[in-house]
């Protein structure tokens, strides 16, 4: 047999596998294990028969052309619907040229580490903050320094205290990442205030700042401060990304950065060697799924429907967790983050347990909090499992925490 492991690079020897992916294929098929543990949609909510109709619109309409490849940034007619889009969705005024799409966020989370950092710089994220941008930013060679949330986000006024305590060395952050609407992990929304003082901040210390913005589409709350920090931005410093995944179905793949065009075009060349371009098909889909009206009706349809499941969630939370765990209480996203304030909780060390004895699954997050803490503490997603799963799911949950 040949040994791979001296083939194998220091990249890829050093990647943890994402406890999320490996979960899901664990639990795959286990119908008597209830799973809070993924962050997808509610299938009942994809599109098909109308996704089905736009597929072959799109192919008539636009023939070959939906079956070749495209350029790297684009189809410029979908780069314009996007601009469009934002304008009227999160009063986004970006140029077509200001905007690359990319295959998913992942992909775009990929480009901009790929792009932005070298072994050794640093990256400041969120703490917790969502663990697929962690492992980019990590594969990369970035130091990741994590700023801890309140339920109005991230304490901005902590992670001024660090760049202070950085000294010389500020100069090796290259980017603050934020996920400032519905977060991932935590569902916490920043406040005005925290926004504008982000800003100030990165003005102050001359840093970027990437805006992740997948969920600010999905808000329970009547009122609640939903600006993006890029509608905010006055000196080009914000990299907006956003995608479709959980506004219209995660199987396009479909995302997109927007940034000042010296920026875009150091993306759009990172890309060429990443993936030509993202799903030509796909792209147009979307452009018609924004044009006719879908994606809007989707969204009409997802609010109220996970706001009914994330305050039943939040109910039986209420009702069977201990006084020892703090929860978070969700404006938007898919998420509940909730940590155990017991002497030896270790979330992680107890999900094989909670699977195969409790027949209940989380994911334990540790993996979300980037300066290696968080043992005690774990993400539940209340968008996919159904009502009667959310209130049986919990109380087996609580039984695992009282016992453990």
């Amino acid at each position: 047999m040949v040994d791979y492991s001296r083939f194998i690079s220091k990249v890829a020897s050093n990647i943890k596998a994402s406890e999320i992916r490996e979960l899901l294929a664990i639990i795959r098929g286990r119908k008597d294990v209830i799973s809070f543990a993924g962050g997808i949609p509610d299938p009942a909510l994809f599109p098909r028969k109308e996704l089905a109709k736009i597929a072959g619109v799109v192919i008539e309409k636009y023939g070959d052309n939906a079956l070749q490849y495209s350029e790297t940034k684009g189809i410029i007619e979908v780069r314009e619907t996007l601009s469009d889009f934002l304008a009227r969705k999160r009063e986004i005024h970006a140029d077509a040229e200001d905007i690359i799409i990319t295959s998913g966020s992942q992909s775009a989370l990929d480009i901009v580490s790929r792009t932005l950092i070298d072994p050794g710089d640093i990256v400041i994220t969120e703490s917790p903050s969502y663990l697929a941008a962690l492992g980019a930013f990590k594969m990369n060679g970035a130091k990741l320094i994590g700023v801890k949330i309140d339920e109005n986000g991230m304490r901005t006024e902590l992670l001024e205290e660090k760049l202070k305590q950085l000294g010389d060395d500020v100069k090796k952050v290259k980017f603050i990442y934020v996920i400032p609407v519905g977060q991932n992990p935590a569902g916490t929304t920043m406040n005005k205030e925290r926004k504008k003082h982000l800003l100030e901040i990165a003005s102050k210390y001359d840093l970027l700042i990437l805006e992740d913005d997948p969920y600010s589409y999905i808000i329970y709350e009547e009122g609640a401060e939903t600006a993006s920090l890029k509608s905010l931005d006055k000196e080009g410093r914000v990299i907006y990304m956003s995608t479709v995944s959980k506004i219209l179905a995660p199987g396009l793949r479909i995302g997109w950065i927007v940034a000042e065009k010296e920026l875009i075009r150091r993306f759009e060349i990172v890309k060429q060697y990443v993936d030509l371009h993202s799903p030509t098909l796909n792209q147009f889909i979307v452009a018609e799924a924004i044009k006719t009206g879908l994606i809007d009706d989707v969204v009409q349809k997802a609010m109220p429907y996970y706001k009914a499941k994330r305050n039943t969630m939040l109910e039986a939370i209420k009702e069977n967790f201990p006084d020892y765990v703090w929860y978070s209480k969700p404006i938007g996203g898919l998420f509940v983050f909730a940590y155990v304030y017991k002497n030896g909780f270790d979330a992680g060390g107890l999900l094989e347990k909670a699977v195969k004895q409790y027949k209940v699954a989380y994911v334990p997050g540790g993996s979300f909090h980037p300066e290696g803490d968080g043992v005690n503490s774990m993400r539940l997603n209340f968008s996919y499992p159904t009502h009667e799963q959310i209130r049986e799911g919990i109380a087996r949950l609580a039984k695992l925490i009282r016992e453990s």
